[in-house]
């Protein structure tokens, strides 16, 4: 019989997620997941317990591991969000590779028996118009619920933490520019919130029935705009920094400046400067006045921040998100329309049964009785792509296909193309995983790629046209 209950944390290997687990080790065994198993480690070295938190590895795009991590606990936490690409080829965009995550944490945590789930998302102003990255956030914690298990989702904004890239890109700013250019979203108003605070509201939730299916915001007690963040900030650094009116710097010149400034990647800053254009101010702290106060006043926590920011290299974590994930695996994620009364597994056999249309006359689909799959050019004897359908692994809303060689893919059994419904049946994810091309890369990258990449488009076209006729399904 087990003394403590077990959190797991997703995304522990993160910057909120470091500063979580030894709060929570204290009360709870941990599992912190992350995909390389232990820090700095890798997934040939495996599981590992270092002090009192046992890490697992995890690749959150694979429902099954994701299946083995949650196994045996009682709570999770996630923290994750994949705003960098995720292999060496990523076809698709940051807010559908979330959207796959979350699905899998969902679906693995009902099936552990998860008695509670609790997200760290962003703040959510009041405006239907959201940018692509707050709309994200707000997908992925609809996407947690979706399968039943109660989700307590904590809202914050700009997290103030050594380690955390907003964090990063702010102190870089400041530290980096003689004169501040102010464009028109400085004068955005943002409350943001320490670390110690964030990390101090997902742990007093965690367990805590009043808060299941509860929405709750974080925040600081200090609301301004963003030019007084980078004043005060400056003063904090006690430098002094003249600031310049230039309401001309569109979102694209204004991600340009921040990523060249600071270093950080442009697939980072872009999301995060489409957002700036919203308030981010808290809207209903209650629950965080109960369980831990106003929290700690800006200048306070900026001030705490700044030496573990030097102590771990500040910046460090610009850095590894602009190193490139090693190896030629490809990951290619696509959103498409759904059918009204279709699920998955319509959707994938109408893929099986255009496909060939499609190309014509240069392609042809075998699909035999056991499942299999097999592409092939006309005239060459031998399979383009061979695909072995997992009867044991799919549903009518994930069929999933292994991916089983062929002359454009190496053997590998990670190897796989999935359909799976998402955001409450409104859409479908086509997904392919760890798919390894024989192809040497630059040919593959500007031939294969391309082609996959236009044929899900066409596909997509298609779907939709079925779904304004009212298409029924086909047996």
């Amino acid at each position: 019989m087990k003394s403590r209950q077990v959190v797991a944390v997703a995304g522990a290997s993160g910057f909120v997620g470091r500063a979580l687990l030894p709060i929570l080790s204290e009360c709870f065994h941990v599992v912190a997941l992350t995909r390389k198993g232990s820090p700095g480690g890798n997934r040939e070295t495996g599981d590992a317990v270092i002090g009192r938190v046992e890490w697992r590895g995890c690749d959150l795009f694979s429902l099954l591991e994701a299946e083995k991590a949650l196994s045996g606990a009682d709570f999770a936490v996630y923290l994750v969000h994949h705003m960098m690409p995720a292999a060496r080829l990523t076809q698709g965009s940051f807010a559908d590779l979330d959207l796959i995550s979350a699905n899998n944490f969902a679906r693995a945590a009902r099936a552990a028996g998860i008695r509670q789930i609790v997200y760290l998302g962003g703040l959510i102003p009041q405006n239907d118009d959201l940018s692509r990255h707050l709309e994200s956030r707000l997908e992925v914690e609809r996407e947690l619920r979706s399968t039943g298990v109660p989700v307590t989702a904590l809202r914050a904004g700009l997290i103030l933490g050594p380690g955390g890239s907003s964090f990063d890109i702010l102190v870089r700013l400041v530290g980096r520019l003689p004169a501040l250019l102010c464009p028109a979203w400085t004068s955005t108003r943002t409350q943001p919130v320490a670390l110690d605070d964030v990390v101090s509201m997902i742990a007093s939730v965690i367990g805590d029935p009043s808060t299941f299916g509860e929405t709750a915001d974080v925040g600081g007690p200090d609301v301004m705009t963003y030019r007084e963040m980078l004043a005060r900030t400056a003063e904090v650094l006690r430098l002094k920094r003249p600031f310049v009116a230039f309401p001309f710097l569109t979102p694209r010149l204004s991600t340009l400046w921040v990523s060249t400034v600071t270093g950080a990647p442009r697939q980072l800053v872009g999301p995060l400067v489409m957002s700036l254009r919203h308030p981010m101010v808290a809207r209903d702290r209650s629950l965080q006045l109960r369980k831990i106060g106003e929290g700690i006043p800006f200048d306070e926590a900026v001030r705490r921040a700044l030496p573990a920011q030097g102590a771990a290299g500040g910046g460090s974590s610009l850095r590894r998100m602009a190193q490139r994930p090693s190896g030629n695996a490809v990951r290619s994620v696509q959103r498409l329309p759904l059918p009204e009364g279709w699920n998955a597994l319509d959707v994938s056999r109408e893929y099986l049964r255009w496909l060939p249309n499609f190309t014509r006359p240069f392609l042809r689909v075998r699909i035999l009785e056991d499942g299999r799959c097999e592409f092939r050019f006309v005239g060459v004897p031998r399979e383009l792509l061979v695909l072995n359908f997992s009867e044991e692994r799919s549903s009518d809303n994930r069929p999933l296909f292994y991916i089983r060689g062929g002359l454009l893919a190496q053997t590998h059994e990670k190897g796989r193309l999935e359909f799976r419904e998402v955001l409450d049946g409104k859409a479908i994810l086509a997904a392919i995983h760890d798919f390894r091309p024989t192809l040497p890369w630059f040919i593959y990258v500007n031939t294969q790629a391309r082609v996959h990449l236009s044929v899900m488009k066409s596909f997509r076209r298609h779907l939709g046209r079925l779904a304004t006729r009212g298409e029924p399904r086909r047996p």
